[in-house]
């Protein structure tokens, strides 16, 4: 029997579209993602290349820190498990195994961003400043 390993590659570009401004991506954060806490479609886009079987999270998704794990889900002003704080956005998109259940991610929390090109979308009136917090200016 013969082997012949054979290399693919695949190059996709981020949708930055979202980052109003390059001020504060030179401070990312990194987080660990439970992807149990974001909506396919939405947040994470499925793989459509037959050779390469990982989804991504999508860049500019909005996150909060799950109190109860450590963990970053989808900012929703409505939960009570800590999502309803705004940590930040997910600076560039992150690829994950169809079983995987966390991921790591780079986090924006500070800088500039056009809400209206925010993936999921992003009511800025439902975001709750603070000084400790994330420092995001919306336009």
């Amino acid at each position: 029997m013969t082997l012949q390993p054979i290399t693919t590659s695949t190059s996709y570009t981020a949708d930055r579209a979202w980052l109003a401004s390059l001020h504060g991506t030179d401070s990312i954060e990194t987080i660990t993602l439970d992807l149990s806490k974001l909506t396919a479609g939405t947040h994470t886009a499925a793989s459509t290349d037959s050779t390469q079987p990982y989804s991504r999270v999508l860049s500019g998704v909005p996150v909060g820190k799950i109190t109860a794990n450590g963990l970053y889900g989808a900012f929703d002003p409505t939960a009570s498990d800590g999502r309803q704080n705004l940590a930040g956005h997910v600076f560039a998109e992150t690829l994950f195994a169809p079983a995987a259940a966390k991921a790591p991610a780079a986090l924006l929390w500070h800088g500039v961003v056009v809400a209206a090109k925010v993936p999921g979308g992003i009511d800025p009136t439902k975001v709750t400043p603070s000084v400790t917090g994330p420092q995001i200016r919306y336009v």
